[in-house]
This record gives C-alpha cells, structure tokens and sequence, in this order.
C-alpha cells in the first residue's frame, strides 16, 4: 500500500513537471524542469523494480542532457520566441491523445500479473537458464550482453553514428575532426568557491562509482551504458569547474576518437573472436574452457567496449558544443 502511495505521488509530480515544462517560456528554467522530470522517471521506474533502467535514466536524462541542453542555451536566445496561438487545436489534440491512452491501458495487463504475455514469452527461460549458461546474478545483464548481444552491438553503433552526425552538424567533422576543441580556453568556475570546493570533493566520487558500475554490473545494477555516462558526469563537472583545458588535457581529443570508435571496434572483436575459436558471431562459451567462464570474459570485455564508446561520444559532444562561437 506504502509503494502504491508513493507512485501515486510521483505520478502526480511527472504530471505537475510535465505541465510546467510546457507552459515555461524561460529556456533556462524549461531545461531545469526537464532534468527533474528525469529524476522523477528514476524514481518511478525504481519502485518498479528496473534498476538498471532507473539508474540510466538519472545518469543520462538527469545528468548528461540537462548539461548538454544547458551548452546549447549559449547558442540560443533566453526566451522562447512567440508563435501564433493554437490554443484550441493543442488543447484538442492532447485531449484526443489521452483519452485514446486511457483507452489503450484498460486492455493492459495488471502490474506484475506473472500470467501477462510478456512474462510468459522468453523472461521464463531467461530465468531459468541464467543460472545454468552464464551464471551471474543481474538476469538483466545477461540477457543484453549475452543472449541479445547482437541487439547491445546495434546500439553500440547506433550511439556511434549519432555521435558522428552530431559532430558534423556542429562543424567538428570539417577536415580535421576536433579542431576547434582546444581553440577557446575557459576558467569555467574555478573563481567561486563553493562550487570548487564541491567538485574537488565529488569529482573522485563519481569517477570511482562509475567504474564500480562499469565492471560490477554482472551482480548489480549497471553496465557499459550506465557507467560510461556516469563517468562523463564526472568529467563535465570537471571541465565546468577547471576549465576546457585542464578538461582537454586528462582525456584528450585524439583519445575521444579513438575510445568512440574503439569500443564498437572491441564489441565486434569478441564476435570475430568466437567464429575464429569455433563457435558462432557473440557466442562468449568458446572464449575459455569452462564455458561459464567465457561467458563472463565475454560480458566483461564487450561491456567495456560499450563503456568506451558512451564516454568517447558523449564528451567529444560537449566539448563540441563548449568550442562553438
């Protein structure tokens, strides 16, 4: 009943935040709202018990988006410009969307009916052969690194070439890639006090967590996703605090290149790795004796590639956006 109470609350307050972010015509304050939102969905999807997705979602939609939306606000005005207005027809269209949602969630499933469909599809041999062909207690992470690794692999390249367009769009992809990353030199806010002080104490913190959930995402919540927009967190609150060029020295941009590129590179390595020690494309078993064992040398190598991949592309990103004019 206590759980029931509290989603009901957070419901409320999506609801609330979701209102407000519409009817902000501050950029500034739109994009705070945004990240509370975020925070919010966190919550929510942690009381459903999606860890690993709660733990995404305030590492990237919290953490990583309201910082890059708050680097485009340099390039735009403060204020949204003013368009003609459409009340009547807005207020049409989100009553006929809703109404058409509130229909659609009378033909779900109750939450956590273990007769609903999708509990009755795969997620009952997932459970049952974990255990015996991978081992690990986060189900989660073997099913996306192992079972469905060809879809993890699709998504390492997808954030690889959304990466790249990006870096085109912002004029980074012109000839020689990152030209400009290094061409402005910032104090960021090194003269307040308060903020040093909090990064000094954070900043180690986060870099540590991140690695925890970097390679302890076999028995808890986490995994190369999740770690490496942690880790960017932290090295954005970095290069806020100490500048662009302190933030350019400790990974420079010729390393980014290569860790955005590298970590999809190292994913497909392992699959190549399986068909030349005899088995099939992703099948981690053939990569040790003990077939466990390789299934865990597996999800640790490709989950590393997936962290290195994140991380290149998400930073190449900010500080693309942190060298415009």
């Amino acid at each position: 009943m206590t759980t029931l109470l509290i989603g009901i609350f957070l419901l409320s307050l999506l609801v609330i935040t979701a209102i407000a972010i519409v009817r902000a015509t501050d950029l500034f304050s739109a994009v705070m709202l945004s990240g509370i939102f975020s925070l919010l969905m966190a919550l929510n999807f942690f009381l459903l018990d999606a860890a690993d997705v709660a733990l995404t979602e305030a590492a990237v939609g919290a953490g990583v988006a309201t910082v890059l939306l708050l680097a485009g606000l340099r390039l735009t005005p403060s204020t949204e410009a003013k368009g003609r207005s459409l009340r009547a027809l807005s207020i049409g269209i989100i009553a006929a969307v809703a109404l058409l949602m509130i229909y659609a969630s009378f033909g779900q499933p109750s939450l956590g009916d273990p007769l609903a469909p999708a509990q009755q599809h795969v997620a009952p041999w997932y459970i049952e052969k974990t255990p015996e062909l991978v081992d690990i207690p986060n189900i989660v992470t073997a099913v996306l690194s192992s079972f469905r690794g060809y879809d993890t692999l699709g998504e390492v390249f997808v954030v690889l070439t959304a990466g790249i367009g990006v870096m085109f769009l912002l004029g980074g992809g012109r000839g020689k890639p990152f030209a400009r990353l290094d061409s402005k030199v910032e104090e960021g806010l090194s003269r307040h006090l308060i903020p040093k002080v909090m990064a000094r104490l954070l900043v180690p913190f986060i870099l540590l967590f991140a690695l925890f959930v970097q390679f302890h995402g076999e028995y808890s919540p986490g995994g190369g996703f999740q770690a490496g927009a942690i880790f960017v967190a932290g090295i954005i609150l970095f290069s806020l605090v100490r500048g662009e060029r302190l933030a350019l020295a400790v990974i420079p941009p010729r390393v980014l290149l290569w860790m955005s590129a590298g970590g999809a590179l190292l994913y497909g390595s392992v699959g190549l790795a399986g068909i030349a020690m005899g088995g099939n494309f992703l099948e981690y078993s053939v990569l040790a004796d003990d077939p466990v064992l390789g299934q865990h040398i597996g999800i640790i190598i490709i989950e590393l590639g997936v962290g290195l991949t994140v991380t290149g592309v998400l930073l190449s990103i900010f500080h693309a956006f942190a060298a415009r004019d």
